[in-house]
C-alpha cells in the first residue's frame, strides 16, 4: 500500500518555521594540502616501518604465543595506517573541475523570489544543468526516530535550495508521522513489508517517483539550504552516479556521542577525499544524491546487506561510473549517543565491510575495479579486523602476568621497546592534535572497548547469521546498555583482578613491569566504558522516573467523568 498526501508543494514555510542557523560549510579539505600534514604524515610512515621492523627482528621474538598474538593484530594496525598515509598523501586533488564551476553559475535561470511580508518563502526556482531542466526528488527515511526529530529533518528538506520534492519513505508505518509530513508539506510513502531494509525502502520510492536525481537524508540528518546547489552541478560530468557529503554530528554532549562522532572525523576529511583521486569513494548511506539513471544501472540500491551504501558503491564502481565527495558539511545529524545506539551502528557497518571481504573479495579475479580501486575496496573491507586486534592486545599482558609468557625478548630493553612503539602510536596521537586540535580519549575507548560487537558481526558473516535491521536513531524502545556490553564488563571484571595479581607480586618483586603497567591501562580504559554506562543508566532511569511523574499529573488532572469516558 502507498499512500500519498496532496501533491501539491508549499512556497511559503509554514507559520512555526523556524529558519535554521546557518551551517558552516567550508571545505575541510584545506589542512590536506598543506605541506606540514605531509611531513607528518612521512614521519608517521617512517615510525609504522620501523615499528613494523622491530617486530619482525628475530632477536626481538619472545614467546612463541603472545608475539604470534602481538604479530597478528600489529600487522593488521600497520597494514592498515600504511594504506591510510597513503590515501590522505593523495587527497590534495579538489573535485571541483571547470565544469563544476561552469555548471553552478548558470545552475539556476529564474529570477530570484520574493518574500511575502514576514513569511519565508521557499527557494523552488529550477535548476537546469547543460541547459536541461532538473528534478530532484528529496527521500527522507524514517523507522521510529521521535517526531520532532523528523520534524526538524523535514522541515529542513523543504528549505532547500531548488525546485525538488520532498518525500518521506516511513517504514515504521506512523500515523503520526504521516500526519506530520501532511501538515508541512512533503509526501508521505508507506510500505506494506519492509523488504530490504532502508535500501527496499528507498527503491519502492523510486518506483513511484520521477526524478532525475535523488537525495537521501536519515530522519536525524538536518539538510542545509545550499545542499542541492553545492552537489547538484557536478552531475555536469554524465559519468558521475552520486555525489557524497560527510556525516557531520551536533549532539556530541555525552562520552558515546563524541567517541562516535570523533571516530568518524578523519574518515570524512581526509581518507573520502583522497578517494576521489582513485575515483573509490563510497556512498555512506545519507547526505548523499543519486544519478537515477546510474541506480537503474545496476538494478537499484543493493538489498541483500545491511550496509547497502557501500555495496551499492561497489556495484557502481564496477559498472564503471565515477563518483564524488566533498568534504563540505551540508547536513548535520545525531551521532549514536547511547551504547545501544553505538553498538547497532557498528554491527551493521562491520558485517557489510566482513560481506564483502568474505563474499565478494575485490581482489578477486573478474572484479571490473582498477588496481587502486581494489585496493581502496580491500582497506574498506577489512577495516574492522582493526577492531579485533585490541581483543588479542588486552590477552599479552596477563599471559605475563600469570604464564610468565612474554611477546618479546627478554633482552629486549623496556626504553627499546618504547623507543619503536612510540614511533608507531606516538606519531598517531600527533597526527590526530594536527587534524582534530586534541587527541579524543573518548576515541580510544571505544576503539578498544568495541572488539565484541566486531568479533559478533564477523561470526555472523562467517556463519551466514542474518542480522536483523535497527535504525541508529529508533527510540521506540530502550534498554539498558549493560545488556549490550556484557563481554567488556566481563573483560573488565577479568583485567581488574589481574592487576590486583600483578600490583601485588611487582610489590613482592621490589620493581614495576611492563606488563603490569600496560595491563592496569588497559583496565582503565575498559572501566571507563564501564563508568559511562553507568551514567547512561542513572540518566535513563531518571528520565523514565519523570515520564511517570508527568504521566500521573496528567491522569490526575482527568476528571472521574474524563476517566470513565
Amino acid at each position: 500500500m502507498t499512500t500519498l498526501n496532496s501533491p501539491r508543494q508549499r512556497l511559503v514555510a509554514p507559520p512555526d518555521y523556524i529558519e535554521p542557523e546557518p551551517v558552516e560549510r567550508a571545505v575541510e579539505s584545506t589542512k590536506s594540502q598543506s605541506p606540514s600534514l605531509v611531513m607528518l604524515v612521512l614521519i608517521a610512515t617512517v615510525g609504522i616501518l620501523a615499528y613494523a621492523w622491530f617486530l619482525l627482528n628475530p632477536a626481538s621474538r619472545g614467546d612463541w604465543l603472545p608475539y604470534s598474538m602481538v604479530i597478528l593484530a600489529e600487522s593488521i594496525l600497520i597494514a592498515q595506517a600504511l594504506l591510510s598515509m597513503w590515501t590522505i598523501l593523495s587527497g590534495s586533488q579538489d573535485p571541483r573541475d571547470f565544469a563544476f564551476h561552469n555548471a553552478r553559475a548558470v545552475l539556476f535561470h529564474d529570477a530570484e523570489p520574493v518574500g511575502r511580508g514576514s513569511m519565508r518563502v521557499y527557494d523552488r526556482r529550477r535548476m537546469y544543468l547543460d541547459g536541461e531542466r532538473v528534478s530532484v526528488d528529496v527521500f527522507i527515511t524514517t523507522y521510529g526516530e521521535p517526531l520532532e526529530v523528523i520534524r526538524e529533518t523535514v522541515t529542513a528538506a523543504l528549505a532547500i535550495r531548488g525546485s525538488h520534492v520532498t518525500w518521506v519513505l516511513d517504514d515504521g508505518r506512523s500515523d503520526e508521522v504521516r500526519d506530520l509530513a501532511e501538515s508541512l508539506g512533503a509526501r508521505y510513502v508507506r510500505r506494506l513489508t519492509s523488504g530490504g531494509a532502508k535500501a527496499g525502502n528507498i527503491n519502492h520510492a523510486l518506483a513511484i517517483s520521477s526524478g532525475q536525481f535523488f537525495a537521501i537524508f536519515d530522519a536525524d540528518f538536518v539538510a542545509d539550504p545550499e545542499f542541492l546547489v553545492e552537489t547538484v552541478p557536478f552531475f555536469a560530468n554524465a559519468n558521475v552516479a552520486f555525489v557524497q557529503t560527510p556525516q557531520t554530528y551536533g549532539n556530541l554532549h555525552n562520552v558515546i556521542s563524541r567517541g562516535a562522532g570523533y571516530m568518524q572525523s578523519v574518515f570524512y576529511r581526509f581518507i573520502q577525499p583522497g578517494r576521489n583521486r582513485f575515483n573509490a569513494a563510497f556512498c555512506v548511506g545519507t547526505n548523499v544524491i543519486f544519478r537515477r539513471t546510474a541506480i537503474d544501472d545496476v538494478g537499484g540500491l543493493y538489498t541483500d546487506s545491511k550496509s547497502e551504501d557501500v555495496w551499492t558503491s561497489l556495484m557502481l564502481h564496477e559498472r564503471g561510473w565515477n563518483t564524488v565527495f566533498i568534504p563540505m558539511t551540508l547536513a548535520v545529524g545525531h551521532a549514536p549517543d547511547t551504547v545501544e545506539a553505538y553498538t547497532k551502528q557498528q554491527l551493521r557497518w562491520a558485517t557489510g565491510g566482513f560481506e564483502i571481504l568474505f563474499r565478494h573479495n575485490p581482489l578477486a579475479r573478474g572484479r571490473k575495479l582498477t588496481l587502486d580501486q581494489r585496493l581502496q575496496y580491500l582497506v574498506t573491507a577489512s577495516f574492522y579486523l582493526t577492531g579485533i586486534c585490541p581483543l588479542l592486545l588486552l590477552l599479552v599482558p596477563p599471559l605475563e602476568i600469570y604464564f610468565d609468557l612474554r611477546p618479546m625478548n627478554l633482552s629486549t630493553t623496556v626504553f627499546t621497546w618504547l623507543l619503536y612503539y612510540s614511533g608507531f602510536y606516538v606519531m598517531q596521537i600527533v597526527l590526530a592534535f594536527y587534524t582534530m586540535g586534541s587527541f579524543r580519549w573518548e576515541t580510544l575507548m571505544l576503539a578498544t572497548a568495541s572488539f565484541p560487537i566486531y568479533v559478533a558481526a564477523l561470526v555472523n558473516v562467517l556463519v551466514g547469521k542474518e542480522q536483523k535491521w535497527s535504525a541508529t536513531g529508533d527510540r521506540t524502545t530502550v534498554s539498558s546498555p549493560f545488556n549490550f556490553m556484557i563481554p567488556q564488563v566481563l573483560f573488565f571484571t577479568f583485567l581488574a583482578l589481574t592487576s590486583v595479581v600483578a600490583i601485588y607480586r611487582d610489590l613482592d618483586n621490589g620493581f614495576l613491569t611492563l606488563a603490569t603497567a600496560w595491563n592496569v591501562t588497559n583496565t582503565v580504559i575498559l572501566g571507563s566504558f564501564v563508568i559511562a554506562a553507568m551514567g547512561e543508566s542513572r540518566s535513563a532511569k531518571v528520565a523514565a522516573r519523570a515520564a511517570r511523574r508527568v504521566e500521573r499529573a496528567d491522569s490526575a488532572i482527568l476528571s472521574p467523568k474524563e476517566v470513565s469516558a
